[in-house]
């Protein structure tokens, strides 16, 4: 009777890790994105973002039908400008977005259409170039959480193309100048579309 029941017990759970199981595991995605920066103020002193466009690639894993987690690289190039006693200053600078997230599939009963919601952190990273009307400005990295969600479009076996909006909270910028410094955390709005592979 024991061996009636753990032989069931067994292959229960395999016939489960087998349904559990995702045919196409991996995924890589390529998309163009719009950066809206909200505007942060303390005091006297503002500091304004550039709206911008840019590019987000990433790579995914999906454990099961509902769980996977994610890794993007994304960049564009804005400007930073800011207000205050100190008059106007403004930094350009190549801004490097290095993030890591959890991923939610959430079940749907239409064919080819896979949404998601993701979160989890990682680092923005402030890269002045050399159009700076303040000197001293340095590389700075903000620590970041994000979050957002979009939809997989399936139009093939293995390639669809994705919409998708993620926001981040971060420090503001001040580029180590003790006179940026607002010492506030700022939102990035981050709406994109693109395409994937599956493999």
């Amino acid at each position: 009777m024991k061996r009636t029941i753990v032989s069931i017990a067994a292959l229960l759970v395999f016939a489960t890790t087998l349904m559990a199981q995702v045919e196409q595991p991996s995924q890589i995605t390529f998309q163009g994105t719009g950066l809206v920066t909200k505007d942060t103020t303390l005091g006297s002193t503002s500091q304004r973002s550039t709206k911008s466009g840019g590019l987000l690639v990433g790579y995914s894993y999906q454990f099961n039908s509902w769980a996977g987690v994610e890794g993007n690289y994304g960049y564009t190039r804005n400007t930073q400008n800011y207000f205050g006693s100190i008059g106007q200053s403004s930094i350009q600078a190549d801004v490097h977005e290095f993030t890591g997230s959890f991923v939610a599939h959430i079940p749907v009963n239409a064919a080819k259409v896979r949404p998601y919601l993701l979160a989890g952190a990682g680092a923005v990273v402030f890269d002045p170039t050399d159009r700076v009307t303040i000197n001293g400005a340095a590389q700075q990295t903000r620590a970041a959480f994000v979050y957002g969600g979009g939809v997989n479009f399936d139009l093939t076996h293995n390639f669809g193309v994705r919409a998708e909006y993620r926001g981040l909270a971060f420090k503001a910028p001040d580029f180590t100048l003790n006179s940026l410094n607002i010492d506030k955390l700022t939102h990035l709005a981050q709406p994109s579309v693109g395409f994937f592979v599956r493999f």
